[in-house]
């Protein structure tokens, strides 16, 4: 029954290994399930196919791939497994997957706030005196700006950071400190500039690949959900679940390209001699 299975949670969580543990903590996280448990309507692309589903399953129960076969070596050399296909830069799907989240904040933001911008850039410092680790280079841009979010005329800026939880640099740390290290770089680098320079307000938006999100990002989403809810008459409930099952469904569908997607060709394969033989 509920209880049995409960209990084998509850087990595992306690008696099993560090990262079977830890990766039961992961999926426990308010929107780490959201996609697994909405209708999968055409109309708003909440649908997989099933190589698509398979990869989204083996992804967040960290077993292995099943269905089409794959390289077991990344063209960067590494060995190809999903932890690393989540972090490997080459062919740009760790900024895809940062995109998705900023242009769907971005249009949802637009709908209930004004002057809404993708990546603006900053006023220049000129001679503004800013802590250690303030970024402050001319042409800098951070994801979005918006105005009437937090109050009528408050000018607001966000900064998306969406990162692996099982990437090594994170698996030797608890998990409500990810978010707070990540949220705490993001401040260091723009906070002080932004109150400063731009006399505006700044919120650091991170995410993990599981689906997680960090305080900041979660009073930012709460705050949205508000606001489209007085504009449009759904209720905040409903808001709240649109928006989550929309970020969900970004991130899910963003991991399936990490794993499938073409990073090009290895370096260290030669194929000019073969490209001759064809003329």
């Amino acid at each position: 029954g509920i209880n049995a299975e409960y209990g084998a949670v509850v087990s595992t969580q306690s008696t099993g290994k560090p990262r079977e543990a830890r990766n039961l903590d992961l999926l426990s996280e308010k929107g780490a399930s959201t996609w697994l448990t909405c209708l999968p309507l055409e109309s708003l692309k909440l649908t997989l196919n099933r190589q698509e589903f398979f990869d989204s399953i083996s992804a967040r129960y960290d077993l292995p791939l099943v269905g089409q076969p794959r390289a077991t070596q990344c063209v960067c050399g590494e060995d190809n497994s999903i932890d690393h296909s989540m972090s490997c830069k080459r062919g740009g799907f760790v900024a895809v997957r940062h995109d998705c989240v900023r242009d769907f904040l971005t249009a949802e933001l637009d709908k209930v706030c004004y002057d809404t911008v993708a990546e603006p850039h900053l006023l220049e410092v000129r001679g503004a005196k800013l802590p250690p680790g303030t970024i402050t280079e001319d042409g800098a841009r951070l994801d979005i700006r918006t105005r009437g979010f937090w109050g009528p005329m408050d000018c607001t800026y966000f900064d998306v950071r969406v990162f692996n939880p099982r990437a090594q640099s994170n698996v030797t740390q608890d998990i409500p400190r990810m978010y707070t290290k990540h949220e705490e770089g993001k401040k260091k680098n723009y906070l002080h500039r932004v109150l400063e320079v731009e006399k505006a307000t700044f919120s650091p938006l991170v995410m993990a690949t599981t689906g997680g999100l960090g305080q900041e990002f979660g009073r930012t989403l709460k705050q949205l959900a508000t606001k489209k809810s007085r504009k449009t008459g759904y209720t905040y409930q409903e808001c709240i679940r649109y928006l989550r099952v929309r970020l969900s469904f970004s991130m899910v569908r963003s991991i399936t390209c990490s794993i499938r997607g073409y990073r090009g060709r290895n370096k260290n394969d030669d194929t000019s001699s073969d490209l001759y033989h064809i003329y």
